[in-house]
């Protein structure tokens, strides 16, 4: 448990906060004893980063590979070698090509065994849409890169986890997404990683209603009573400790979350507004279901604020060390579970 975890990092988009927020993370070298950093982008986007907002006393230590990592610098692999035209604060091509760039090549890396676990930068969903690349988002494409058959976006933070059974679609197709075996899915997947990746023993789990007041009992939408509830009951009966549905804004008001270890809502704002709002700026997005370890930081990429100084990188450092201890605990729990003795059943001699 003492082994250092190579983290590696995407910058996401160029023309966002991602390297501001990367920058501020890196700053403390006291952080080297805990992870090795190894951030995949250019030495010279970021010495522009850098100077725009500040930051003198910091440098990156560049390397050509990561098994070639300084155990006590904040690395960078070039990932390429033409100069990139930055334009902070704007959305465009170049940001949707160089934040794909930088992620490729640190999946590529993740998946060949160089870095243990996968801190992303924001990206623009929308300006990274080029070939290789025709994902909603982070999760979906990492899914595909996994070839995992399912993944859940699961929000962490130090009183909350939530996960969404639907994800990045639009609001008008939610309904039609909501099915018994996805419900089922998404617990299945949580109540896992609760165990294996959080050492919850037996967790507790708070399913979400769909409708207002979770249908009213059919008067506001069927699909609590006909979808949700049968997808609870069946969860229950394979010994997923899930409960539900609850109406989600009593649920919340009231912090009825706090007697549950995670709470599964059905649609991405549902669970997402909430999240953010207790999280207070250090919530964790972690993907949950694949063989990886990633996960980033609960905000987007802040062209409003982009090179003035303004981006605050907790979300970010709060984002690696949960990474490292996610590792980590996957691991030992991994190890444990290899290395359990059988059980054998002791007879009582008769005398």
């Amino acid at each position: 448990m003492s082994e250092k975890v190579k983290v590696g990092i995407t910058i996401g988009d160029v023309n966002g906060v991602g390297l501001e927020i990367i920058i501020k993370s890196l700053l403390n070298n006291r952080l080297f004893n805990f992870f090795t950093p190894i951030v995949y982008g250019h030495s010279k986007v970021a010495a522009y980063h850098r100077k725009v907002i500040g930051v003198h006393d910091f440098s990156f230590h560049v390397i050509d590979s990561a098994d070639s990592a300084h155990p006590k610098r904040a690395n960078i692999i070039n990932c390429w070698e033409e100069d990139v035209k930055i334009s902070l604060g704007e959305e465009n091509e170049v940001g949707g090509t160089y934040a794909f760039r930088s992620l490729e090549r640190a999946v590529s890396d993740l998946q060949k065994g160089l870095i243990d676990v996968l801190v992303t930068a924001p990206i623009s969903k929308n300006n990274i849409q080029q070939e290789g690349f025709h994902f909603p988002g982070h999760t979906e494409y990492l899914q595909d890169a996994t070839r995992s058959k399912n993944s859940l976006m699961f929000m962490l933070s130090e009183h909350l986890r939530v996960g969404v059974v639907t994800g990045h679609i639009p609001i008008s197709e939610v309904a039609k997404n909501v099915t018994k075996k996805e419900i089922l899915s998404k617990l299945e997947l949580m109540n896992e990683s609760l165990k294996m990746d959080f050492w919850v023993q037996k967790p507790k789990i708070a399913v979400l209603g769909l409708n207002p007041h979770a249908g009213d009992k059919g008067l506001i939408g069927k699909e609590d009573m006909e979808i949700i509830v049968p997808a609870v009951k069946t969860a229950f009966e394979k010994n997923i400790l899930a409960y539900g549905p609850y109406p989600a804004d009593g649920f919340f008001t009231s912090k009825t979350y706090k007697k549950f270890d995670a709470v599964l809502a059905m649609y991405h704002d549902q669970g997402l507004i909430p999240f953010k709002q207790i999280a207070a700026r250090k919530g964790v997005n972690f993907t949950a279901g694949l063989p990886v370890v990633r996960t980033s930081p609960d905000h987007g990429t802040g062209y409003d604020i982009a090179g003035k100084n303004l981006a605050s990188n907790e979300s970010f450092l709060e984002a690696i060390f949960e990474a490292v201890h996610i590792y980590k605990r996957r691991k030992e729990h991994l190890e444990l579970k290899e290395n359990a003795l059988p059980f054998k059943k002791i007879s009582k001699d008769r005398d």
